[in-house]
């Protein structure tokens, strides 16, 4: 299997990732995990935040993968796009840990010009 089809995968993980790091070396109750995240502060607040960002843009990009897929876009362009985009989000992350709002606007900028180069390939428009 390629990996652009793994990557739906990977990019599935990344917000358990960001999730770990908002919870490690805190007092965690695991009764109130919504609660505590919702009261955390600095880099675990922003760990929390990059993980939110995280589920919401799994599902268009993991529709996008597939649509290109389905409609034979080639295997190679599939696997540098999500390549790029799994770099770009995880770079999303990692700035929203270290605060840098630019920077992680300019990697939510790649992965979403990524969806849109996905579906426009799909659709015989690029």
């Amino acid at each position: 299997m390629p990996f652009a089809l793994w990557s739906i995968l990977v990019v599935s993980l990344l917000p358990l990732l960001w999730t770990g790091i908002a919870k490690a070396g805190a007092k965690y109750d695991n009764h109130r995990p919504r609660e505590v995240l919702a009261q955390a502060s600095g880099y675990r607040q922003r760990a929390n935040w990059a993980q939110q960002n995280a589920w919401e843009a799994l599902p268009v990009y993991a529709a996008a993968m597939l649509v290109a897929w389905v409609m034979a876009v080639p295997v190679a362009l599939l696997n540098l796009l999500a390549w790029v985009y799994v770099c770009a989000r995880l770079a999303h992350g990692l700035c929203y840990l270290a605060d840098k709002a630019l920077l992680r606007s300019l990697a939510w900028l790649v992965a979403i010009a990524v969806v849109v180069v996905l579906f426009c390939k799909a659709g015989g428009v690029l």
